[in-house]
């Protein structure tokens, strides 16, 4: 019989409503004042005062003002969080030797050595409290107890779980608490809907969750449920990943005489990594992000930024090599496919400078863990894959979809070169008025599809300039093809119209509206109207 392994004792450092404190911290807004953070859209933290009178997350700015004529609303930012709460990591750190830092305001790290060291659970709770109050002047919670989960939500109540009861502990907290343990935005927002789908499923506490069956949770939710029923469970318990901040690493070169080759760049750009991957090794150090920096002969520095891969165990010296010569590529050349400009001709002026900075750099081995569990097999072959493709035809060669603000179904995709950290053209984080609401559909069409969206007199739905709708839909006729007659589709259910207007002042606007179309044959659709053609623009799970 093999013996079962004891949990995993986990400590959580907690500061109260960090996002506030770090906003008026920096905007030097009286502490007396109720204050809250928005994102554009929504308050997305609140101050203990602003609570007091009312203010709640996700309220939009006019109702927390009506709740609160006095109230501070002040702009989320991300990297002022961070910077701000680097003093209580340090203070921390001088406590217990590596923290990880969940997100900016929580910090985890392991307990069982701490508390040995300090005597016990409650002096180790009591010293890291104290650490952070005299060294950043900020309230401090501590939380342990089995599992990371279970460790944030005792952290929220200053509570020192002890070993054993995390699932009797958890039990019954409210299904909610879910959101308080993601560690990123997205993540939060991927587990604050599977909260609300627990919840309109009957289930209202955290031990509801536990007691049924994990497979069954995982086949029904997926990964996010799995997840979630391991916090429930307080099984969670995975070692923390220590993380120590340390400066970047940076390395440069003049090049004399200035360099317009990319033959010529790249030998340069070799002494480089092999200078800056030494300096990496030496410290045993890993990097979360290379920083690519060039100066031109005329006073330009051009910047790009790519993210390190830690499935493929971080940057080798030849690995940062191919990334800076597939992004000289770019900067010297132009060799669009399909022809176009000579491959080889200058597109810039000849490089004088070159640089490389490895950012986020941390001891090898404390990179945090993925969320929902590590790279497997199938995630190293494909990520090898693409990077030999780059490396076959440039970095441009191979994009992947990432999200940026728009209006527009096709406006709101951002491609980027695989592995570039550049952020999209247009925030997310901006409010977007007229934006067409959701649920996204799951695939764009390349090209729309054009139909006909007739009532049940047989006559064109026709929209006008008040959204009224000459009938209610009734019958999608979608076009004949080779061999394929026109056929027709019943409408069991439609939502909308949305208009969507942009460029208004321009010579040609673009103006649509759009419908969502439930069909006979279980297909859901997303219809749009444009000078007055319907046409399918995407499709629904």
């Amino acid at each position: 019989m093999t013996a079962r392994t004891s949990p995993v004792r986990t400590a959580a450092v907690w500061v109260p409503d960090w996002p506030v404190l770090a906003a008026t911290t920096a905007e030097e807004v009286p502490a007396h004042l109720p204050a809250g953070v928005h994102d554009g859209r929504r308050v997305t933290a609140v101050s203990a005062l602003a609570r007091a009178a009312g203010v709640r997350r996700g309220m939009r700015r006019r109702q927390a003002q009506e709740c609160c004529p006095e109230l501070v609303l002040l702009p989320a930012d991300l990297g002022r969080d961070v910077r701000l709460f680097e003093p209580v990591t340090v203070a921390v750190e001088d406590v217990v030797a590596g923290t990880e830092v969940a997100r900016p305001g929580l910090l985890l790290l392991p307990s069982d050595g701490a508390s040995r060291y300090h005597g016990s659970e409650e002096a180790l709770a009591r010293h890291l409290v104290e650490t952070v109050a005299e060294q950043t002047g900020h309230d401090a919670q501590v939380g342990v107890s089995d599992g990371v989960g279970a460790a944030v939500l005792a952290a929220r109540g200053g509570r020192l779980v002890p070993a054993g009861t995390a699932a009797a502990f958890l039990a019954p907290r409210g299904i909610g608490e879910l959101v308080h343990v993601a560690t990123d935005e997205q993540t939060a927002t991927q587990v604050a809907e599977l909260v609300d789908l627990l919840g309109r499923l009957g289930l209202r506490t955290l031990g509801d969750l536990a007691r049924l069956p994990r497979a069954d949770v995982e086949a029904r939710f997926g990964r996010v449920g799995g997840w979630a029923h391991q916090v429930a469970a307080g099984e969670d318990d995975r070692p923390t990943a220590l993380r120590r901040t340390q400066p970047d690493v940076a390395v440069e070169s003049e090049l004399d005489p200035p360099v317009e080759r990319v033959e010529a760049a790249a030998f340069a750009a070799r002494r480089l990594a092999e200078q800056l991957h030494a300096q990496l090794v030496e410290r045993g150090a890993g990097c979360g992000r290379l920083q690519i920096t060039a100066r031109t002969e005329d006073g330009h520095e051009l910047t790009r930024t790519w993210r390190t891969d830690a499935v493929l165990g971080g940057l080798s010296a030849a690995r940062m090599t191919d990334r800076v010569r597939w992004q000289l590529e770019g900067w010297l050349t132009h060799a669009p496919v399909g022809g176009g400009e000579r491959e080889g001709a200058p597109a810039v002026a000849p490089l004088v400078r070159l640089a490389l900075r490895a950012e986020d750099v941390v001891a090898v081995g404390a990179e945090q863990g993925r969320l929902w569990g590590e790279a497997r097999g199938t995630d190293l072959r494909a990520h090898r894959a693409l990077l030999r493709v780059q490396g076959l035809l440039g970095a441009d060669a191979v994009l992947s979809a990432a999200v940026q603000g728009g209006r527009d179904l096709r406006d709101q995709v951002h491609l980027v070169p695989w592995g570039d950290a550049a952020p999209p053209a247009r925030p997310t984080t901006a409010p977007w008025p007229g934006r067409l609401p959701g649920p996204a559909p799951a695939t764009v069409l390349a090209e729309p599809l054009e139909v006909q969206l007739c009532g049940s007199d047989g006559r064109r739905v026709q929209v006008d300039a008040r959204l009224g709708m000459s009938a209610e839909p009734a019958v999608v006729w979608w076009p004949s093809g080779p061999g394929d007659p026109e056929r027709e589709t019943a409408v069991t259910g439609w939502a909308g119209p949305w208009p969507v207007v942009q460029r208004w002042w321009s010579t040609a606007p673009s103006r649509r509206v759009y419908l969502q179309v439930t069909l006979a044959d279980g297909r859901a659709v997303l219809l749009a109207l444009h000078d007055g053609v319907w046409s399918v623009e995407a499709h629904y799970d």
